[in-house]
Formats: C-alpha cells, structure tokens, sequence
C-alpha cells in the first residue's frame, strides 16, 4: 500500500513527531517505508525521518508492505493526518 499526505503540523516531523510515528510503526510486522523528495528511509527509524526535515505543507509517501500493512497505514494515517496532536 502507499499513500501520499501533507505534514500539516505548525513544526514539521521534528524528533516528537518522529519519535510517535516510530512507536507506531514498530508496533507492526510489515515493512514501513517513508518518502519525501524521492529519498525513501525507513519508517521505523527515528533518524531516518528526521533526515527527511518534512516541513509543514511538504508531502510524504508512506508504504507499508506486509501481512498487517493495511491496519498499519490506517493508524499511520490517523497519526499524519491528526497532526501528530499538536494543537496548532
């Protein structure tokens, strides 16, 4: 599965939301890839995601590939899109 979304967060995916997409990532067996300026990193890798410096209004690809990929990107997507709970 891939999908595309828009880091809608006032910061961007800084260490706290990297850190939170990592705890979520970890969490499934399948494999998570993120994507931004067609430099694929790890999904599950905090320093991976910082590398990308995905700024607010810049889009990312996430692609998850494996046996709980589907419920994965679903729980990728509610974080993204939630913006990572900042309130802004």
């Amino acid at each position: 599965m891939q999908k595309d979304f828009v880091i809608q967060n006032k910061m961007g995916m800084h260490a706290r939301p990297a850190a939170q997409f990592v705890k979520c990532a970890s969490r499934f067996k399948c494999d998570i890839w993120v994507e931004k300026d067609e430099e694929p990193v790890n999904g599950k890798s905090i320093m991976g995601l910082m590398m990308l410096a995905a700024g607010r209004g810049e889009t990312i690809s996430i692609t998850t590939e494996g046996e709980d990929e589907e419920q994965a990107m679903a729980e990728l997507e509610a974080l993204v899109t939630s913006g990572f709970g900042d309130s802004e």
